[in-house]
């Protein structure tokens, strides 16, 4: 898959409330009212959130999140999306809380009515990067491919890429984002099907792993695969399991049809 890609269309704007000790503003940030998160609950998504943004900072705002932060194989995807005046999916929430039928529904229409763009850091930028700035990296290459320009970003967690605040982006990172904010669970809705489904495409490439199912998780399955076949282009060899495995391969304690 190529580190980016654009979907979706149209536009937002409108209004919201919830709890400043889970919002760290970036440097361009507006100063949050202290109220500003304590209408959210948490495992409700609605608008309000980005509504509010947008008036304040005068403008779209977009959504971001992650998935794949913490396999031993494959890459971590990243997702950005601006909400249009579309409807949003029923049930909307954290892609985590969804069974696989109801995400892959959500994706399509979540793609079809809403400006989308998907990035992803390969194993070998993970490991020569590490995850988090790999990570911040995707997010930040997600954003700047979006249809359209947002004033600024809501990002699941903790972290706002600072490449986007030197870029003159407005940003906000939003703890448990992804089960209280629309744009963010969407964005994270995005990002988990399209890495599933490069996963169940890499599982085909290099059977015995598991990764159909374990989508790259250290699973009893894929660790017992790591040891008998050795890693794949996919493993992240700055991870511990996949590190000791190719240092046991080295040493010739270890069977190998794969070699790093």
């Amino acid at each position: 898959m190529a580190e980016t890609l654009q979907v979706g269309r149209a536009m937002v704007r409108r209004s919201i409330h919830s709890r400043l000790s889970d919002f760290k503003p970036m440097a361009r940030a507006t100063s949050p009212a202290p109220d500003l998160l304590s209408g959210l609950i948490v495992e409700a998504c609605d608008r309000r959130m980005e509504e509010e943004f947008a008036h304040r900072w005068g403008g779209p705002v977009a959504g971001v999140d992650e998935v794949g932060r913490g396999p031993l194989a494959g890459p971590v995807v990243t997702a950005a999306v601006i909400l249009t005046d579309a409807p949003l999916p029923d049930g909307l929430i954290d892609s985590k809380q969804l069974r696989p039928n109801v995400r892959e529904r959500m994706f399509e229409a979540i793609c079809r009515d809403h400006i989308v763009a998907i990035a992803s850091a390969s194993a070998a930028r993970i490991d020569a990067m590490n995850i988090l700035a790999a990570n911040l990296w995707a997010m930040g290459r997600a954003v700047r491919s979006l249809a359209e320009r947002p004033v600024g970003v809501l990002v699941d967690g903790r972290d706002v890429p600072a490449a986007l605040a030197a870029a003159g982006y407005r940003g906000a990172a939003i703890i448990k984002g992804d089960a209280r904010v629309a744009a963010i669970a969407a964005a994270s809705i995005v990002a988990k099907v399209t890495r599933d489904r490069m996963m169940e495409r890499y599982a085909a490439e290099f059977p015995g792993y598991g990764f159909e199912t374990n989508v790259g998780y250290g699973s009893a399955k894929h660790l017992t695969a790591l040891a008998q076949l050795g890693p794949t282009p996919l493993h992240r060899r700055s991870f511990r399991p996949v590190r000791d495995c190719i240092e046991a391969l080295a040493a010739g304690g270890l069977p190998s049809t794969r070699r790093p």
